[in-house]
């Protein structure tokens, strides 16, 4: 019996120092079990690394940065709509979702479907809202506070203590020793993220993260656990390993019962040197280290897209423990001319074997 055949456009190909999701996420779909994939790549930048990776994209597509509003990535997508017959989106930025959220009524009525968040999902899960998500769902969360200005960080010192964390609303967490250092970070990720800044309680203990899946529900249809292993300097792990904690398999299935979460989720967890769970983070989308989950057993890519398409999906009920990935960089050789092609046309075409076409 053959398999069905679907077109999926991901975003998110920005596979370099701070990995974007999107290159896992293809890998993941085109190792599905239940159909194959014929991939559309959606990219910001012409030096996005897996708009030339081959084998990885069928054509890739420009698409208009969040900032220009939701109608002109409207128009940009129904036009690849019209090119390619798009059956699932899978968006992979925090700072995209709230545009495909938006535009999810209409393009499910052109035939395409995504599997995200709700919006009140959304929005009470920003770092900016995290201390009063944690006290709603009985989660512990680290003291969070947002401020617009550097000043503010003097009013707060001593109820935070140094070292604290310096975040931005969308991205990038440091860590702040003394105040001319929380001051720095505050303006570099203000000048970069926008307003508020949020400064976190620091905890001291390893870091774990936990990737899942929620139907919408309250089911839980997939969860891999991983400790990090090398982490860089931005913060991004680098290796991680599949680890068995009941503990924090019990709090993501909390998680997404009480919330009823839907779709694709990320939780940075710090555990402590007294052995306690502090939710730092969750992120509303599949994360870029997705590529160990599917590794292990539970291709997360593949039934995002089968409960996007509306199909019944059973919960994954184990996985591989102790598997790591390890991150790597290589140099890829491209032609100018397709560098170009893509620069100028916004768009890049390949053949059945990945390779590029004109």
């Amino acid at each position: 019996m053959s398999k069905p055949r679907y077109t999926i456009a991901v975003t998110g190909l920005n596979a370099i120092d701070s990995p974007g999701p999107g290159v896992a996420v293809i890998r993941g779909l085109l190792e599905a079990a239940s159909f194959d994939a014929r991939i559309i790549g959606l990219a910001y930048e012409s030096l996005e690394p897996g708009i030339y990776m081959p084998n990885l994209t069928n054509h890739t597509y420009q698409i208009p940065y969040p900032t220009a509003g939701t109608d002109e990535l409207m128009e940009r997508l129904t036009y690849i709509h019209s090119r390619e017959n798009i059956d699932v989106i899978i968006p992979n930025f925090d700072a995209e979702l709230y545009s495909f959220m938006k535009l999810e009524p209409k393009l499910k009525q052109m035939g395409i479907r995504m599997f995200l968040p709700t919006f009140e999902q959304f929005e009470e899960r920003h770092k900016v809202n995290l201390t009063k998500f944690g006290e709603k769902y009985g989660i512990d969360v680290p003291l969070g506070i947002a401020i617009t200005d550097p000043a503010e960080i003097y009013k707060h010192e001593k109820e935070l203590d140094f070292p604290l964390m310096v975040k931005g609303k969308w991205y990038d967490a440091y860590i702040a020793y003394n105040m001319e250092q929380a001051r720095n970070y505050f303006n570099k990720i203000a000048a970069k993220w926008g307003y508020p800044v949020i400064l976190q309680k620091f905890v001291h203990g390893t870091e774990y993260n936990v990737t899942g899946l929620g139907d919408g529900k309250g089911n839980t249809i997939a969860a891999v656990p991983m400790r990090k292993q090398y982490i860089t300097d931005k913060g991004k792990a680098w290796a991680g390993i599949s680890i068995a904690d009941e503990n924090l398999m019990d709090l993501t299935r909390r998680f997404v019962e009480s919330t009823g979460w839907r779709g694709g989720f990320e939780l940075e967890m710090m555990k402590s040197n007294d052995g306690r769970y502090y939710l730092m983070e969750i992120n509303p989308r599949i994360p870029a280290w997705v590529y160990l989950a599917v590794g292990v057993g539970q291709n997360i890519p593949e039934a995002l897209t089968r409960l996007a398409l509306g199909e019944k999906v059973e919960p994954y009920t184990n996985y591989e423990v102790g598997k790591l990935f390890i991150r790597y960089a290589w140099d890829m050789i491209v032609d100018r001319s397709d560098f170009e092609n893509y620069s100028v046309n916004g768009e890049l075409k390949k053949d059945e074997h990945g390779k590029e076409t004109l």
